[in-house]
This record gives C-alpha cells, structure tokens and sequence, in this order.
C-alpha cells in the first residue's frame, strides 16, 4: 500500500509540473524582429501587376519617405488598354453586370484604404486585405514592395 501511495503522489507531482511554462508554447505570440529595415528618405516609385499578368492592369505607388519614416502614399491602378486610371466610375465598363461592378467597387475601397493602412502600419507585412478587394490589395502589396526595395539603406 506504501509503494502505490508513493507512485500515486509522484504521479500528480509530475502531471501538475512542467519544465515548461505555457508561453514556451507559444513562441508565436512573441516573435521579436531581429532586424529592422532602414530607408533612405526620398521618393521611390514601384510598379507591378503582380500575378496578374494576364490582364492589362498595373499598379503604380509613390512612397515618401522622410526621416526613415513613410510619410506619404499615393496608389493607383492604370488599364493599359483602356490608358485609363481605375476609379469608382470604372464600373461603367461592366454595365448589366452586378458581381463585376461590385468588385469594382470594392477594389476601389481598397485603392482608397491601403495606402492610409501602410502609413498607420509603416510596415507592408502588417496590411490584411479588405473583403472583396483582394485584386486591389495584391497589387497595391507588389507595387509598395517594388517601391520599398528601392528605398532600402543597403
């Protein structure tokens, strides 16, 4: 009876303990960046389609940087076909058609709000995509890495 009461305590005393405390397992939650990227104050401008090579739109950002720090944003798409900037009246080459416009116009929300969210963020990896606007957010997030790549203090 001693040797089972004895087995039962270490027992409990080993499945109440750990070696390890629970933020050990979740090293996510407290990832620190071991580097920061530095930029060169200027202008810089990025271009991309990003995977949409297919089609015949471009995105253009103009990035200003001053003291290190992203201090202005200009964003647009351009139809190369069309030689016509996307805006909210885009959605008149889609007449009849309600998903089309729709998308429109939920990719013009995202071409007026990524640009403001970068700046809050200052950091291109920290931007979620709005819902509906994942084409404007995909080639916003490729032209603002064109243009940050240029900017980076090497």
């Amino acid at each position: 009876m001693r040797i089972s009461f004895f087995i039962v305590i270490v027992m409990a005393l080993i499945t109440t303990s750990s070696f390890y405390q629970k933020q050990d397992f979740n090293s996510n939650k407290n990832t620190v960046q071991d580097t920061i990227i530095k930029y060169l104050d200027g202008t810089y401008e990025g271009l991309s389609q990003h995977i949409y090579t297919n089609e015949p739109y471009w995105g253009k950002v103009r990035i200003t940087i001053d003291k290190g720090m992203l201090t202005g944003i200009n964003y647009i798409i351009r139809d190369s076909n069309l030689h016509e900037t996307f805006s909210k009246n885009y959605k008149k080459h889609f007449k009849g058609n309600r998903e089309y416009i729709q998308q429109c116009l939920n990719d013009w929300k995202g071409v007026q709000k990524y640009p403001k969210k970068l700046l809050g963020s200052q950091n291109i990896n920290k931007i979620d995509a709005l819902s509906g606007a994942t084409w404007s957010y995909n080639i916003f997030k490729a032209s603002a890495g064109e243009a940050l790549k240029k900017a980076e203090l090497k």
